[in-house]
C-alpha cells in the first residue's frame, strides 16, 4: 500500500509542479545542446525528492532503513535544494563544486567512511587513500548523472533500472521507494516529455547510487563492483566521453552534444528507442553480474559489452 501511495504522490506532484512551472514560465528553452525541440516546464525532479525523503524517512521511523544509510541519504537535501536553485538562478561552477564536495562529506561521515576498496589482486585498506577516492567518486557521479540527463525518460529509467536492479540483489524497502518516486515522473517525462526532471532530481540520484554503492561496498568488498556494472551505461559513456573531448582538446566547460546517446539522437534514433537500447544493455549487464560466480570474469565482459556498445553508436555517428 505504501508504494501505491507514494507512486500515486509523485505522479500528482509532478503534474502540479508542471502546471506551475508552465504558468510561471519555468521552462527549458531550446538551445544548441538541447535534444527538445519546444520549450519545456523543468524542476520535475522536486516530486522526486519530496515522495523520496518522505518515502524514506517512514522506512526510518519504522526500522526498515539501516540508520548509516538513511542519514547518509538524507544528505542528499542538502544537493536537491541547491541544484534546484541552480535551475532557477544558474549558480556559478564553483558553489556547485562546493557544494557537492560537503555534501560528499558528509555522506562518507554518515557511511563511517569508505573502510576498503576490492581490486581483485589485493585490497587498498588506506583510509586516506579510499576515502579520497570516495569523495571524488561520489562527486563523478553526481555530475555525470546530470550529464545523461538529456532525453525524454533516459535518467528516469536508468534510476528505476538501479533501484530495481538493487532490490533483486540486495534487498531493501528503500530500493523500491526510490523506483516509485521516480515512476510517477516518470510518465509525465516520457517521450514526448511533458516536463524535465532538472537538476534538482537528476544530482540526487547521482549522490544516490553513489551511496549505495559505497554502503554495500562496506558490507562486502565485492559489491563495488557489482554497482560499477550496474551504472555502467552511465559511468561509461559520460567517462569515455570526457577522456575524447580531452584528447580532441576541447574546453571540458563548454556545453556539447557528443555523449552516445546524444549521438544515437542525431542520427535518428527516438528519445525512447535510445532509452529502450540503453536498458537493453542494462539487463544485459545485470545477467552478467549477478548469475556469474567469477567476478572479474563479469566485470570484464560487461566491459566487452559497453565498449562494442560505443563501437555500435561511433558507426551510427561518428564522434566529431
Amino acid at each position: 500500500m505504501l508504494y501505491i501511495v507514494l507512486l500515486i504522490c509523485s505522479f500528482v506532484l509532478t503534474y502540479f509542479i508542471k502546471q506551475h512551472a508552465i504558468k510561471n514560465a519555468l521552462v527549458a528553452e531550446v538551445t544548441e545542446r538541447s535534444s527538445h525541440s519546444v520549450p519545456t516546464p523543468h524542476g520535475g525532479g522536486i516530486a522526486i525528492a519530496v515522495v523520496w525523503f518522505m518515502g524514506l524517512s517512514y522506512l526510518f521511523f519504522n526500522n526498515q532503513v539501516d540508520t548509516q544509510l538513511y542519514y547518509a541519504l538524507m544528505v542528499g537535501v542538502v544537493i536537491s535544494v541547491v541544484s534546484y536553485l541552480d535551475d532557477l538562478y544558474e549558480l556559478s561552477a564553483k558553489v556547485r563544486l562546493v557544494v557537492q564536495a560537503i555534501v560528499a562529506c558528509l555522506g562518507l561521515y554518515f557511511l563511517g567512511g569508505f573502510s576498503e576498496l576490492n581490486l581483485f589482486l589485493f585490497s587498498l585498506e588506506n583510509q586516506f587513500i579510499t576515502n579520497i577516492f570516495a569523495l571524488f567518486m561520489i562527486i563523478w557521479f553526481i555530475n555525470l548523472y546530470n550529464f545523461l540527463d538529456g532525453i525524454d525518460g533516459y535518467a528516469g529509467a536508468e534510476a528505476i533500472f538501479l533501484a530495481l536492479g538493487g532490490y533483486i540483489l540486495f534487498g531493501g524497502a528503500h530500493f523500491l521507494v526510490l523506483s516509485v518516486a521516480v515512476g510517477g515522473f516518470l510518465v509525465w517525462n516520457w517521450h514526448k516529455a511533458k516536463i524535465f526532471m532538472g537538476d534538482v532530481g537528476s544530482t540526487l540520484l547521482g549522490y544516490n547510487i553513489a551511496i549505495f554503492t559505497i554502503y554495500y561496498a562496506n558490507l562486502h568488498s565485492r559489491d563495488f563492483w557489482i554497482w560499477i556494472v550496474l551504472f555502467g551505461v552511465f559511468w561509461f559513456d559520460a567517462t569515455l566521453t570526457l577522456i575524447r573531448r580531452y584528447k580532441n582538446n576541447e574546453s571540458l566547460s563548454t556545453p556539447h552534444k557528443k555523449h552516445a546517446y546524444q549521438r544515437l539522437n542525431q542520427a535518428g534514433y527516438r528519445h525512447d528507442k535510445v532509452v529502450l537500447l540503453a536498458m537493453g544493455i542494462n539487463i544485459v549487464n545485470f545477467v552478467l553480474i549477478s548469475l556469474n560466480t567469477n567476478l572479474f570474469i563479469g566485470l570484464f565482459l560487461s566491459c566487452c559489452v559497453l565498449y562494442f556498445s560505443m563501437k555500435f553508436v561511433d558507426r551510427q555517428k561518428e564522434f566529431i
